[in-house]
């Protein structure tokens, strides 16, 4: 996790490969999947059975009247009471239950501009469009989710013990309070009962301070925020399997290490507070990895590379196998090259988050069978996937159409660097000023600051002032003014940058 003044950027490695990245503003409302908002309806449209709800995002946020959940009524009842009454809380058990909101049916029925209403973001707003709620509150956490207004317990099918999908049924249907109903998670196989137990309670006490914050809040307003990015992902990937979840902030490593004493104690241990002198993801080889990784054409082995294009609608990739060859058999060769490249292609969608619809155009291959062996091969390395995804068979024109979830925007990293000295005009001054040029401003900030500053250099610009050691012109910044150079990939070749040395 590398923690900065405006955002959380989280890299997830297996084997020391990146494999996920994801980044969290901070001080602002992102409207992240799984906050809940205190909204008013501003638009009922019949024609899409829907309406657009203000929650305070520049655009309208989307709701359907298939996301109303069957409790809607039952819902919108006791949030008038809570919101009438502010001085007690209502209790759940205690709302009279209406009538159930039926698969079919107009949202006008349901529905009228200036409503007020509890709603959830489901999907984060994407490009052009404003977030999508659903009205059926949950409250996620890592072995269950919470659904207030509901009485069921559903098991994850991923669970496939029969015995241990009735084991786990039969003890949440004993503890769960009454009015609320229960999603149980593929994490909670095998956990004992107080595990279980202590996650409930917790979760209970999140819905009745979210229903108390309501209480104190007028309508377009944030009610409830999920856990931050930093938190969520945690929760829902922390296995066994985690070996070190390294941190360069003091704050977030407390935060994260008291909510692993909540979730999993075992694995506090893991949390490293990372010290280093240089930026976190150059220590892990990070940053190269998203330089490399995430541009427009992205190689694999043997020379075959990728091209990634975006349209509004959809993802496309095209699949080429590059000058060389690794069988004389055309057939052969363009079997070889698709399987090689459909492990960076599933390595791709989950690295860069990449959701809606996907359009692979493989090479062309005759062979039915080498179409099969493929169609089969993308869908058992798709299964490591947590997001909701479809893959359907090789086309005629040997084009392959996979969906996946799309909940977030995915992840774009700006990869090519316009010159920060030349601001792309293609002159730069001579370069036997820089090193003057840096010396002006280390003296300036000096002069600001004092000594316990580190100026972080390009690899290459860091390599030239650290030559010579004791007659470097490092070794004399450090002795004159104190400050210390460090070696930063993520900077152009000639910009810097100051930073206090904590």
């Amino acid at each position: 996790m590398d923690v900065q003044p405006q955002e959380i950027s989280i890299a997830l490695t297996e084997d020391d490969r990146l494999q996920e990245v994801a980044r969290e503003k901070r001080n602002q409302d992102n409207f992240a999947v799984g906050n809940i908002y205190y909204g008013r309806v501003k638009k009922v449209m019949p024609a899409l059975n829907a309406v657009f709800v203000d929650v305070g995002h520049e655009k309208e946020a989307f709701l359907h009247y298939l996301d109303l959940g069957s409790q809607f009524r039952t819902l919108q009842s006791y949030v008038t009471k809570a919101v009438s009454d502010r001085r007690k809380m209502p209790v759940i058990t205690k709302t009279p239950r209406q009538a159930e909101v039926g698969k079919e049916g107009q949202i006008a029925e349901v529905l009228k501009v200036g409503d007020t209403l509890l709603v959830q973001v489901s999907k984060e707003p994407i490009n052009t469009k404003g977030p999508r709620l659903t009205a059926e509150i949950s409250i996620a956490g890592r072995n269950i989710v919470l659904i207030p207004f509901s009485d069921g317990v559903m098991v994850s099918q991923k669970i496939k013990r029969e015995a241990e999908r009735q084991r786990l049924k039969q003890l949440m249907l004993s503890i769960k309070p009454a009015g609320y109903g229960i999603i149980v998670r593929t994490v909670a196989e095998d956990k004992r009962v107080a595990e279980l137990d202590n996650e409930l309670r917790l979760l209970v006490e999140r819905w009745e301070q979210t229903v108390k914050t309501l209480q104190q809040k007028e309508p377009v307003s944030l009610v409830s925020e999920e856990m931050g990015r930093t938190l969520g992902i945690i929760r829902d990937v922390l296995s066994p399997d985690f070996t070190s979840i390294q941190i360069n902030d003091q704050g977030i490593y407390d935060e994260v290490r008291h909510y692993l004493q909540l979730i999993a104690p075992e694995s506090t241990k893991i949390v490293k507070l990372y010290k280093g002198d240089q930026p976190i993801f150059d220590h892990f080889d990070i940053t190269r990895q998203m330089k490399t990784g995430l541009g427009r054409t992205v190689g694999f082995k043997h020379g075959g590379y990728l091209i990634i294009d975006r349209t509004e609608a959809l993802f496309s990739i095209d699949v080429n196998s590059g000058s060389k060859k690794i069988y004389e058999d055309q057939e052969e060769n363009a079997y070889q090259f698709n399987m090689l490249a459909a492990d960076e292609l599933v390595h791709q969608l989950r690295l860069r988050d990449i959701g809606g619809i996907i359009i692979v155009d493989f090479i062309d291959m005759d062979s039915k069978e080498h179409q099969q062996q493929l169609y089969d091969y993308v869908r058992k390395l798709m299964e490591r996937d947590r997001a909701k995804h479809n893959v359907l068979p090789l086309s005629k024109f040997g084009l392959m159409q996979i969906t996946r979830q799309r909940v977030r925007p995915a992840v774009e990293v700006q990869v090519e660097e316009t010159c920060p000295t030349c601001g792309g005009k293609g002159k730069i001054q001579p370069s036997i000023l820089f090193t003057d040029q840096i010396q002006e401003q280390i003296e300036h900030e000096y002069n600001q600051h004092g000594r316990g500053l580190q100026l972080h250099l390009h690899p290459y610009i860091y390599a030239y002032v650290t030559r010579g050691w004791f007659k470097s012109l490092a070794f004399q910044w450090r002795r004159q003014y104190g400050v210390k150079v460090i070696e930063n990939q993520s900077l152009g070749m000639l910009e810097t940058r100051f930073i206090a040395e904590k």
